[in-house]
């Protein structure tokens, strides 16, 4: 089994630099983590993997320091990895986003499983998975909690609202994995060992079989951030003591003091 694990490189502080004219978070030289969700999309492939074979490729988006992304997910178990890496993709929306990954994936190959995080801890739409799988044109399922792989499919558990469905989807297929539904693996030490030479190969526009600018980063990003800023940090906080009666008052005039009521 081929499995192709889309992993991204998020912010490892609350506070980020932002480019006032275009709106987008300045990532270069940022102090960053792997997103936290990817650790299960990871740790979903490695399960696999051992159960069946196969190779697990770890790819991301981003500028050149999202190598370490990669590395990390080698010390992890991955095998193989790519970074899909260029100027001209700075800026990108979901659907610009999406539709870079898709290219770089149309290089590396027959896959037969693709596995992304749910969402990304940055961006928080939860959007790029499905929206990578309509790209490619496989069939996908979001919000997974359990998993067998098959054969010539995977049957996976949906975890929805309401209620958890079973869906079986044959390869090649997309899943996105919800947090907590596996404890994901720590890098071991005895493959970064092995692994501290395996290189991460970067591609860039010039790589792709589509190489048509206008469809990366901002320039092909339909959505635009009119504005963005950093919370508002408040360390001001009243300590109230009393019985319930005494503290329900103050809380209520409270409220009418700043126009709550």
């Amino acid at each position: 089994m081929n499995i192709i694990v889309c992993i991204k490189q998020v912010p490892a502080v609350s506070v980020v630099g932002i480019d006032e004219e275009t709106g987008v978070l300045l990532r270069e030289g940022a102090r960053t983590k792997l997103n936290p969700y990817d650790l299960y999309a990871l740790e979903a492939a490695f399960l696999l993997r051992e159960r069946h074979g196969g190779t697990v490729t770890a790819v991301t988006m981003g500028p050149p320091q999202a190598v370490q992304a990669v590395r990390e997910a080698y010390y992890m178990g991955a095998d193989d990895g790519y970074v899909f890496s260029d100027a001209k993709f700075a800026g990108a929306d979901v659907l610009a986003t999406s539709y870079t990954i898709s290219q770089g994936i149309r290089l590396l190959g027959r896959f037969d499983l693709i596995i992304c995080g749910k969402q990304t801890t940055d961006g928080d739409t939860a959007q790029v998975g499905p929206a990578l799988a309509e790209y490619l044109g496989i069939p996908h399922v979001a919000w997974v909690l359990g998993f067998e792989g098959r054969e010539d499919g995977i049957l996976v558990q949906q975890d929805l609202p309401d209620s958890c469905e079973t869906a079986f989807m044959k390869y090649p297929c997309l899943v996105t994995v919800e947090r907590g539904a596996l404890v994901p693996r720590l890098p071991s030490h005895r493959r970064m060992k092995e692994m501290r030479g395996k290189p991460v190969v970067i591609l860039s526009i010039d790589d792709f079989l589509d190489r048509d600018e206008g469809k990366y980063g901002l320039a092909g990003s339909p959505t635009r951030v009119v504005e963005m800023f950093p919370p508002q940090v408040n360390e001001g906080h009243e300590v109230w003591t009393g019985g319930g009666l005494v503290l329900a008052a103050r809380i209520s005039d409270k409220l009418k003091e700043m126009k709550y009521m």
